[in-house]
């Protein structure tokens, strides 16, 4: 049975730095995959990615263990991000942001094991990327945040730095947008 976050990171703080090494190897590819739909770019993506793990292994000592690492960690790369897209002049922030300032996100990718599979996947990926693209860019961040990268309602909340009613009904009110461009085709 593999360890859960929290002991890994007791483990860790005791001084054993495989431990860390272990939370890196569980979280790397979907930090990266988060942070990729910001930038859009892997050489700037390698950097946030590093950047990140960085400011995690540099402040684990303070984490609140009280709460999940995963969204820990999840908030410190939207942060890494947003400042990364703050520096950055040819590509204006604003564009990142939605009516209530949330950032959204794009891309939703998956793996399949059988060829064909991975075809016939791949364009119901695209499909419905396609289909989400046509929402509100908040309701596309918030079903992508949570139907892909599995983050609870009350975790994006917390990661958005929004409240958790805003959540829930921009969470309801975008799969309704959702049904009806899949029925009809228009939002």
């Amino acid at each position: 049975m593999l360890p859960d976050d929290k002991e890994l990171i007791e483990k860790y703080l005791d001084g054993d730095d495989s431990a860390f090494s272990e939370l890196l190897d569980l979280y790397l590819k979907p930090t990266y995959n988060f942070l990729y739909r910001f930038t859009g770019n892997a050489a700037a993506t390698d950097d946030l990615t590093q950047e990140t793990f960085i400011k995690v292994w540099k402040n684990l000592k303070r984490f609140d263990r009280g709460k999940k690492f995963k969204t820990w960690l999840f908030t410190i790369a939207k942060n890494t991000a947003f400042d990364y897209l703050k520096k950055k002049k040819t590509i204006p922030f604003s564009s990142f942001t939605g009516e209530e300032d949330n950032n959204y996100l794009e891309n939703i990718s998956e793996d399949s094991a059988l060829p064909d599979e991975l075809l016939e996947k791949k364009d119901l990926a695209e499909e419905l990327d396609g289909k989400l693209k046509q929402l509100p860019k908040q309701y596309e961040l918030i079903l992508v945040m949570r139907y892909k990268d599995d983050f609870s309602l009350a975790e994006i909340a917390e990661i958005l730095e929004l409240p958790y009613n805003t959540v829930k009904s921009q969470h309801a009110r975008a799969l309704a947008g959702l049904k009806k461009i899949l029925e009809d085709g228009k939002p």
